[in-house]
C-alpha cells in the first residue's frame, strides 16, 4: 500500500472514531473509575469499568471532552479492551504507552491493540502523545484502583 493511501486510512479510522465514538456513555454500574485530564491542551477523560468477579471487563464506558486524538483514541482503547482481563488490558495499556514513544514490541502485542496501533505513528508528532495516551494511562491507572488525578496526566 502506497504512502498516501496508509496516510489517507490513517486518518480515515481516526475521524471515524472521534465522530463516532464506540463506548462514549456513562455506566449503569461500574467498580472502577477515575478522571484523568491532560491540562496542557484541556483533554478530559472520564473513565467507568466494571469487571467481573473474575477480573473481567465485562463493560467499559468513556465520557470526556478533548481532541480528536484522544477521543479517538478512547474509542480505540474500550473497543481493544472489552471482555479482557485485568491482566491483558493492564498489558495493552503498557504496550500502547511504549508504542506511542517509540518502543519496539512484536507484532502480536501491537496487534492485540487493534484499532490503537495506527496511533504508533503519534511519535512523529510528540505535542500529541499525551492526547493519545490520556485514555491508556486512565485505564491502567483505573484498574490499579489508583486515586483520581483531576489536575493533570501522567508523562
Amino acid at each position: 500500500m502506497g504512502l498516501s493511501k496508509l496516510n489517507s486510512l490513517y486518518r480515515e479510522v481516526i475521524l471515524d472514531h472521534a465522530d463516532h465514538p464506540h463506548h462514549k456513555h456513562d455506566l449503569a454500574e461500574s467498580t472502577n473509575t477515575i478522571t484523568l485530564k491532560n491540562p496542557t491542551c484541556g483533554d478530559v477523560i472520564n473513565l467507568e469499568i466494571n469487571l467481573t468477579p473474575d477480573d473481567k471487563i465485562a463493560d467499559i464506558g468513556f465520557t470526556g471532552d478533548g481532541c480528536t486524538i484522544s477521543q479517538s483514541s478512547a474509542s480505540m482503547m474500550t473497543d481493544a479492551v472489552m471482555g479482557k482481563s485485568k491482566e491483558e488490558a493492564l498489558k495493552m495499556a503498557k504496550t500502547f504507552s511504549d508504542m506511542a514513544i517509540g518502543k519496539e514490541h512484536p507484532q502480536a502485542d501491537l496487534d492485540e491493540l487493534q484499532d490503537a496501533a495506527i496511533l504508533s505513528n503519534i511519535m512523529q508528532f510528540p505535542a500529541r502523545i499525551k492526547c493519545a495516551t490520556l485514555s491508556w494511562w486512565a485505564l491502567q491507572r483505573a484498574l490499579l484502583e489508583e486515586t483520581d488525578d483531576t489536575s493533570e496526566e501522567e508523562s
